[in-house]
């Protein structure tokens, strides 16, 4: 069995499942799978994936589980009781292998199907490499987290550098993830700040990290009052139901010029920073210290968190350029988790639909977008101004 605990997740689907709860409960919506590796035939795995995901759905949270959650302050009790109640359902999951692909699925409440993303992915992920390899060189993996580590440790400009583990969906297996966060709090105690995934922050003692992800905010495309106003409709939402906590936005889901002209001077006061998820990082960070000094804002009270396809190199020539002027951090995910000499999976589980209608990530990088519906796309450019539309 691939998940043994529900807590084995990222922090930001709980946080949006809160939301989901108070603000949303009745939406109902649609995800779809998508595997980015040129010629990857995953369709042989399909009947093992389906035999992971039943059992996925026979997890219930445990009152230690539950004891832990309601430790974390942005959590209320209400949705701590929900948890206790709440197990995946596998009627709304289909893994399919068609002629050329392998599908998966899920469809149903929002509030039902929300947690599903990040231990499907995890399970998708570990079914191929143990298939892939039936013994693993984990010595090679060792090596190569081990040169991280010391590339932090002998760089005498590392000071203050901050990272957290965002491995939790790409990751070569659970154990090896495990594995992966020990050592970096046994190695790096001042540099890692936590880890994304709930169940390893509970073990370990460490911080979990998250707050929103692309999903929250193309269901808000759906839910609020009109097209254009719903990443300002999203912001708002959030910060009404965290009253502070949880203060790092989004940019990239329409588009990073779009998130500027949202991100006005009533939200850049409010959230305590933003998160890049795609484009050329060092110029993202280079436009918000702009944007914040714009409006009269000290960056430097500000917080930039990176975390598009990062490796320990790219991150700390990151904090280089931006050191002293803006407070950064760094999740890195499928370089840390999944980097033991084998092809990394390039997979994600997106929504693609919120009651009914269509909803998009418009990315800032290529390839990354995903939406169904190609009218939708164009028109969502056409109205966020996007690419010149």
């Amino acid at each position: 069995m691939i998940i043994k605990s529900l807590l084995d997740t990222d922090l930001y689907k709980f946080t949006m499942m809160q939301v989901v709860l108070h603000r949303f409960p009745a939406a109902n919506v649609e995800y779809r799978f998508k595997c980015r590796n040129a010629g990857m035939d995953l369709r042989p795995y399909a009947d093992e994936i389906r035999q992971e995901i039943a059992a996925l759905c026979t997890l219930r949270f445990t009152e230690d589980e539950l004891q832990y959650l309601s430790t974390l302050r942005f959590f209320t009790s209400d949705f701590i009781d929900l948890l206790g109640m709440f197990y995946l359902q596998e009627r709304f999951v289909d893994v399919v292998a068609t002629g050329d692909d392998l599908e998966i699925i899920i469809r149903g409440p929002w509030l039902h199907t929300i947690l599903f993303e990040v231990p499907v992915l995890a399970i998708v992920n570990e079914v191929y490499f143990r298939n892939l390899v039936s013994n693993p060189d984990i010595e090679e993996g060792r090596r190569r987290l081990n040169a991280k580590i010391d590339a932090v440790k002998t760089n005498a400009n590392a000071q203050g550098f901050v990272l957290a583990d965002f491995g939790s969906r790409r990751r070569f297996s659970g154990d090896w993830h495990d594995q992966v966060v020990a050592k970096l709090k046994e190695q790096l105690p001042d540099n890692l700040a936590g880890t994304s995934n709930v169940n390893l922050a509970r073990k370990y003692n460490l911080r979990p990290i998250g707050t929103m992800a692309h999903e929250y905010l193309q269901g808000c495309q759906a839910l609020g009052p009109r097209l254009i106003e719903s990443q300002k409709f999203a912001f708002d939402t959030w910060a009404r139901e965290y009253r502070g906590d949880l203060g790092i936005a989004l940019s990239d889901v329409v588009g990073f010029d779009a998130f500027l002209r949202d991100f006005d001077l009533y939200f850049s006061k409010l959230f305590d920073g933003a998160r890049h998820d795609s484009g050329d990082p060092f110029a993202w960070g280079e436009r918000m210290i702009a944007h914040y000094q714009s409006m009269k804002i000290d960056p430097r009270t500000k917080n930039l968190v990176f975390s598009d396809g990062l490796n320990m190199e790219k991150a700390l020539a990151l904090y280089q350029q931006f050191k002293g002027r803006i407070n950064t951090s760094f999740g890195i995910g499928t370089n840390l988790t999944n980097d033991l000499g084998y092809e990394p999976l390039q997979i994600v589980i997106k929504m693609t639909e919120c009651n009914g209608q269509p909803v998009a990530k418009v990315s800032d990088s290529p390839g990354k977008a995903m939406c169904r519906d190609d009218g939708f796309v164009k028109y969502l450019r056409k109205v966020f101004k996007i690419d010149g539309e």
